[in-house]
């Protein structure tokens, strides 16, 4: 980390706000927070109504896609929070946050959901804030934080603080495990890495004795290192060996670099045979207008990816004559990742790993850095949350209204936050594996830890499939199912699948979901007629092998009934991996996609990051997409609903959102 003056030496025993520095309140009003920052206003904690203060700020918002091309830190910092867009402008400007002389943020519920990208954290972090203050993080945003150095903590801190008082550093540490407790004495991961390699950290061993445990307890219980109880409970801070992981080129370089700065030029990693980079986020961005200023920036971040790969060893899957062999949560699933691992990557979408009944989440790359090269990483056992699934999905319906649902009754109110979210039940049996992954998938949406799905003879069949001379019995040994009287947190909420309405997320938040109306499948309520301009379908979310059959299904019966996508609208369809384009070629699908003016895509993440055909050019461009999240610029800045495969095809036939059912176009059921 040699590119600043900022330390990352043990925090003082006493926080107090250093003479002259002050506190930034990132209000739901964008006019104070830019009057703060040209130094006209100083606001107080106790004139600030924490209901004003902004909720869910994510971590596009807090750097963008384009300053993530700057690999160094101390470079990304100069641009932090440049997506944030009011009234058409930026509400931070270029080193606004560096120069406001702030040492305090304070924000309100869910800071920094969304992406797990480390370059949020560090962008804080490098324009001098030392404290993190808000009414609660997404679980990997904190650990980021933490990881760097910078303190987390609550409102009445900064009462204290402003009033001249210090804070205790014990007072930081209340409530954390030990290892994390270790962290923060140390004032960041590899600063604690350092001092365990050496001895001056010692690591308490966890005592929980023999109980019942869920999936997430089990799998970490049987990864732990050392010769500790084999048993876990919530809050315990274990190490626990990781099976495998990937970066891609977004992340890759700063893995690459800190890991050179850390262990010298000539570091190693444990075992490369299961870890993987990947090129699929930036593989469009060369013909984005958006990103032609960035394009050496991206060339760098690509060359030393390949320079990481080469040195590592770790899998390829670099494009190939500019195609890229898949999305990194795709080609995982169909590749890498087998019934009982712990999977840990540099992308918060890591969690549909949890689909093959693995435990997989997604880390800074700090935190990669560090298991890679030692094996292990440092887990606190989060809380789990069961959904028991029943019944079977009707006609119409996807499982992506199946987690949007979750997200609008669960997530929101934030029964998800930080628990592992595990689905079982009988209905599971009647979801194909690709539903389930999209299930496990937006796990990260809603802002929870992981999302893991119980295992069967499905799963072992989908693997086998695509992994010729795979051995069954290995991989059936390997399945994990919750013990009997496992205890759930978060509680065990039964959901109904044939009750679920398609639904669709109005644009801003995926939690802001709105359910169609069950007496007319193509109306959704409260919504009124949204016409579009873009539809598109793809990311590792939505361009499995199921969703393509659901895209191709839809643009046939409306190709049978003379229809194709409406004029003036474009509807992209991009393959999450170059096996799900073979399997799509196979089906016929290219040819009905053709046939109803379908724009098709080679494998990639496109316009899911912002980086390719289908993202929006305009504030008033509307688009209805099957990808995973919706936040503001996240995919061009027009507007961006989130839907289901289904409803997404149907709304590119009609020029408006629509939901899908079985003859919908044959019998001129087109309105909305």
């Amino acid at each position: 980390m040699s590119d600043s003056s900022l330390t990352f030496g043990p925090p003082p025993a006493e926080f107090r706000l250093t003479p002259g520095k002050r506190v930034l309140f990132l209000t739901r009003d964008p006019e104070l927070v830019r009057r703060q920052l040209r130094g006209e206003l100083d606001l107080r904690m106790e004139d600030v109504d924490p209901a004003d203060l902004l909720d869910d700020i994510n971590t596009d918002t807090m750097t963008p896609a384009w300053v993530c091309f700057r690999h160094r830190p101390a470079d990304l910092a100069r641009d932090a929070y440049a997506g944030w867009v009011a009234d058409g402008e930026r509400v931070f400007g270029t080193d606004d946050l560096i120069n406001g002389g702030f040492e305090v943020i304070v924000a309100g519920l869910r800071k920094g959901v969304g992406s797990s990208r480390e370059t949020a954290a560090q962008a804080e972090k490098w324009a001098g804030i030392r404290l993190s203050i808000a009414a609660s993080f997404a679980p990997i945003h904190e650990r980021n934080l933490i990881n760097q150095g910078v303190l987390t903590g609550g409102y009445d801190m900064v009462r204290r603080l402003q009033a001249g008082e210090g804070i205790p550093l014990d007072e930081f540490l209340a409530g954390q495990d030990p290892i994390t407790t270790e962290i923060i004495r140390a004032g960041g991961l590899f600063a604690f890495g350092k001092g365990v390699r050496e001895n001056t950290i010692t690591v308490p061993p966890h005592e929980t004795g023999e109980r019942p445990m869920t999936i997430g307890e089990k799998i970490i219980a049987s990864h732990l290192v050392g010769d500790v109880p084999q048993h876990v409970k919530p809050g315990d801070a274990v190490v626990a060996r990781v099976d495998g992981g990937y970066s891609h080129e977004f992340t890759s370089a700063q893995v690459h670099v800190f890991l050179e700065e850390e262990f010298g030029n000539d570091y190693g990693v444990k075992d490369p045979s299961k870890f993987a980079v990947f090129e699929d986020h930036l593989i469009y961005a060369d013909g984005v207008k958006k990103m032609m200023p960035f394009i050496d920036q991206i060339q760098t971040l690509r060359d030393l990816q390949v320079e990481f790969q080469k040195h590592t060893g770790v899998r390829d899957y670099s494009a190939k004559d500019g195609v890229s062999p898949g999305i990194c949560h795709q080609v995982a699933r169909e590749h890498i990742i087998e019934p009982g691992d712990f999977i840990q990557a540099t992308d918060s979408h890591t969690c549909m790993g949890g689909a093959s009944n693995a435990l997989a989440y997604g880390v800074g790359a700090t935190e990669y850095a560090a298991l890679l090269h030692s094996g292990f990483t440092l887990v606190e056992v989060p809380e789990s949350i069961r959904f028991e699934l029943e019944g079977s999905l009707r006609p119409g319906v996807a499982a992506k209204d199946v987690i949007l649902h979750i997200l609008l009754h669960y997530a929101k109110p934030q029964k998800t936050l930080n628990r592992i979210m595990e689905f079982g039940g009988p209905g599971l049996a009647n979801l194909s594996l690709d539903e389930r992954a999209t299930l496990a998938n937006m796990a990260t949406e809603c802002t929870a830890r992981a999302g893991v799905v119980e295992g069967d003879e499905a799963l072992l069949d989908w693997i086998a499939a695509r992994r010729p001379g795979v051995d069954r019995e290995s991989l059936r040994a390997g399945l994990v199912g919750p013990d009997e009287g496992a205890h759930y947190d978060g509680g065990v909420h039964r959901i109904d699948l044939g009750a679920i309405e398609p639904m669709v997320a109005t644009p801003g938040d995926p939690d802001e979901g709105v359910p169609s109306d069950p007496t007319n499948g193509a109306l959704i309520s409260g919504l009124g007629e949204v016409e579009i301009d873009i539809a598109y379908g793809g990311s590792c979310t939505a361009g499995k092998e199921d969703d393509l059959d659901m895209y191709a299904a839809v643009m046939r019966e409306a190709h049978e009934a003379g229809l194709r996508v409406a004029d003036g609208v474009h509807f992209y369809i991009q393959f999450g991996s170059a096996d799900v384009e073979a399997y799509a070629r196979a089906q016929g699908h290219l040819e009905i996609f053709a046939a109803t003016g379908v724009e098709v895509i080679k494998p990639g993440c496109g316009a899911c990051i912002g980086c390719g055909p289908g993202v929006s050019e305009t504030p008033e461009q509307v688009t209805v997409s099957a990808i995973n999240r919706n936040f503001q610029g996240r995919s061009g800045p027009g507007k961006l609903y989130l839907a289901s495969p289904l409803t997404v095809a149907a709304s590119a036939v009609t020029g408006r959102i629509t939901a899908w059912k079985p003859g919908l176009f044959a019998k001129e059921q087109v309105g909305v």
